[in-house]
């Protein structure tokens, strides 16, 4: 885990615990008493969220809670199968378990989501991509979770791939140098990747053109559109890479596909996910 899901973990059981603690279970648990908390699966599902888990369970209890992954990330769960134990303290399962669970039941639902997108395409060439649309300070996590659901990650942030909009273009008193501005690009960060959007065709003909760039998104064209597109990269630039966004949801996404684009990005795998139902059951030792 990087230093802000580090920071997440912390924050998530500040809220819940807000320097009091457990409240209901300091008075109505038995301070020796032990217990095994199983996390069950209420409906069929991916498993993600495993290791922030573990953090979890690590910043409550450090070693008198052991958590451990029965269903590991990426592996699916069944209707009332048995995903993952909380065992120690039972103020201190009790203690954990929210925060676990929300975790968990949220990524969970990245990844399930994914599996259904991906295997919709999974008949054509094209790869599914996440996008920036992530729950603030979530964005480690949740692309872990696209990567368990069998997804690929786009660019992480703003800093580690150059993605030209209209909105970048438009920002200039004056035309850009595409060429030059590619060059300098280069020559301050050799080996970066780099992406234009394109809303019309005209426009996907000039990027082919233009060395350094490495892919075309093509952003809400229709069906035909993209097949137009693509036959414009394989007689230009065929090694260029063509990223279909915009309009994708799971009644277009394999139309999408069959028009031979490379890559398809839906911001849904994270931005509108529904949590999956995964509750935790008590058991005394």
């Amino acid at each position: 885990m990087n230093r802000l899901s580090r920071i997440l973990v912390e924050l998530a059981l500040e809220e819940d615990l807000d320097g009091l603690g457990d409240l209901t279970s300091r008075h109505f648990v038995d301070a020796r008493h032990r217990s095994r908390g199983q996390i069950l699966s209420r409906e069929s599902c991916v498993i993600s969220g495993t290791g922030v888990a573990r953090q979890v369970c690590a910043a409550v209890g450090d070693a008198d809670l052991a958590f451990t992954s029965v269903i590991p990330d990426g592996a699916p769960a069944q209707k009332g199968d048995l995903v993952a134990t909380i065992e120690g303290p039972t103020r201190l399962v009790l203690q954990a378990e929210r925060t676990v669970l929300n975790f968990m039941q949220r990524l969970s639902g990245v990844a399930t989501v994914t599996r259904t997108y991906a295997a919709a395409i999974a008949h054509t060439r094209a790869r599914l991509l996440d996008t920036r649309k992530t729950t603030p300070g979530w964005r480690e996590l949740e692309k872990a979770a696209v990567l368990h659901g069998g997804g690929t990650n786009h660019r992480i942030g703003l800093y580690d791939a150059i993605m030209v909009k209209d909105n970048h273009l438009v920002a200039n008193a004056d035309p850009v140098d595409l060429t030059q501005r590619i060059g300098e690009v280069l020559a301050a960060h050799p080996g970066l990747k780099i992406e234009f959007e394109a809303d019309r065709l005209d426009q996907v003909e000039v990027f082919l053109g233009l060395d350094g760039i490495a892919v075309i998104l093509l952003d809400n064209m229709s069906n035909e559109q993209l097949r137009e597109a693509v036959a414009l990269r394989d007689r230009i630039s065929p090694q260029k890479l063509l990223e279909a966004s915009g309009g994708v949801n799971l009644q277009t996404i394999a139309g999408i596909a069959e028009t031979g684009v490379d890559f398809i990005s839906v911001g849904a795998l994270t931005h509108s996910v529904r949590a999956i139902d995964l509750g935790l059951d008590l058991e005394a030792l």
